[in-house]
């Protein structure tokens, strides 16, 4: 079904889609008490002046349940990597082994647990704020588009009514996404 405002809905959409998975990303590197690549492989490196991602200099493996192994494709990284995941300050301490880096990944207590779930949450409040500004967003322009009447689109003030209510349907849609995300993010993090 083609309507005068679906180019405001698919644009609403898209930014959206774009929002929960910038959440998406974001929680990966939340510890969650196992090995995981998502903990480290977006940390900055500084290399060579330029800041990297630690992904895209290194290879990042997981040979054991709580160990990982870093290998960087140029071996005179290795400190700068050191250094940068040291900064990051997740609680890991690498150590270097050859010509690659092991980073023991330990026990949570408790405690760390409910504060790493508490920014989660926040987390995720944050990502619904994006989410009802593209909404405002999204409504602002279709009703914009009704007052101006220029351009090949028209829309009138049932198209406005019917936007409003199918951009609050992909609000709800994404907004549902962001819940189901952080529940079982927190279930893993809280998991011992």
């Amino acid at each position: 079904m083609s309507t005068s405002y679906q180019s405001f809905l698919d644009d609403a959409q898209e930014r959206m889609d774009k929002t929960v998975e910038h959440f998406a990303e974001e929680i990966r590197g939340f510890r969650t008490g196992r090995a995981s690549t998502g903990l480290i492989e977006n940390i900055r490196v500084d290399y060579y002046g330029t800041k990297t991602p630690l992904g895209q200099m290194a290879s990042i493996t997981v040979p054991e349940a709580r160990c990982l192994m870093v290998k960087p494709f140029d071996p005179s990284g290795l400190k700068d990597i050191e250094k940068a995941i040291l900064a990051a300050d997740l609680g890991l301490n690498p150590s270097i082994d050859g010509n690659a880096l092991r980073v023991v990944v330990p026990h949570l207590s408790e405690d760390q647990r409910k504060k790493m779930v508490a920014r989660l949450k926040s987390l995720a409040e944050e990502t619904k704020v994006s989410l009802r500004n593209v909404r405002r967003d999204a409504i602002r322009e279709v009703e914009h588009a009704q007052k101006e009447k220029t351009g090949d689109v028209v829309v009138t003030e049932d198209d406005v009514k019917s936007a409003k209510s199918d951009i609050q349907d992909i609000l709800k849609n994404h907004e549902q996404r962001v819940e189901e995300a952080l529940k079982t993010k927190s279930a893993e993090i809280l998991e011992v």
